[in-house]
């Protein structure tokens, strides 16, 4: 779907940004594996690049401004007004990392944690106003939540967001306009791993996009098995920020 020109629904998932501590490697990385081009995006937090596909920005990756932070993705929520959610994640026992703050013209953004420490972005949009996950091979098609807590995590979401959480196939959903925008699902498989948002990008061909992802210096967590919603792959990137990539039915 392309980058949309009406700020979407808050509680839609609306952009996903990459905090590297090599942000060329990173270009290099996903450039070859998702076919993305780069342009300049706001530089307030640091060196920051917008990945495009066919003119149309899908994601951002950035340099990390903290010593030692992990090398992650992370899943922003549109907000009506980011500074008036970011006080409900207070009230609801979250933390608010970063903001909220004005990056430049493009908008109004928050970092915030769960109760869990699943951390997660608010985004006001004003020029840049974000892209909807869909089935376009190189885009965000889905993103979800593991969490060892998926009954806390459902109530907090659709108290910060405003938006229901119900049963949507195998997993929880949060639901925008009555449709799921997001899961939320139980991590059995966290094995000491934190709680976290999980990225999916669409391609054509898992297994392939798998393989191509080894030869450009990533790795397979997880090798592609099918799913609910397509044939999926864990993978990671040459400085261990993990993703995957759907390919979807």
């Amino acid at each position: 779907m392309p980058a949309v020109k009406l700020r979407l629904a808050q509680g839609t998932p609306c952009w996903v940004s990459l905090m590297t501590d090599d942000l060329a490697g990173a270009r290099a990385f996903y450039g070859g594996l998702l076919g993305w081009t780069y342009t300049p995006g706001p530089t307030g937090l640091g060196d920051y690049v917008r990945a495009e596909l066919d003119g149309a920005p899908v994601a951002g990756l950035g340099v990390a401004s903290v010593v030692g932070f992990p090398v992650q993705w992370t899943t922003y929520f549109a907000a009506d007004s980011a500074d008036e959610v970011a006080q409900r994640v207070r009230e609801c026992g979250g933390t608010v990392a970063v903001g909220p703050l004005q990056s430049e013209r493009a908008g109004r953004l928050a970092i915030a944690a769960d109760l869990s420490g699943a951390v997660f972005g608010l985004w006001q949009g004003e020029e840049h106003l974000g892209r909807e996950a869909g089935p376009e091979p190189g885009g965000p098609a889905w993103v979800e939540l593991v969490s060892a807590d998926e009954e806390g995590a459902a109530a907090f979401y659709s108290t910060v967001l405003g938006r229901p959480v119900a049963p949507s196939g195998e997993d929880t959903a949060l639901l925008v306009d009555g449709r799921p925008v997001a899961g939320i699902r139980h991590g059995r498989e966290l094995r000491g791993h934190p709680p976290r948002w999980r990225v999916h990008f669409a391609v054509r061909d898992t297994d392939l996009t798998a393989r191509r992802a080894v030869e450009l210096g990533g790795s397979v967590l997880v090798e592609p098995h099918e799913t609910g919603r397509g044939r999926v792959a864990r993978l990671a990137d040459p400085r261990g920020g993990r993703f995957s990539v759907v390919e979807p039915r």
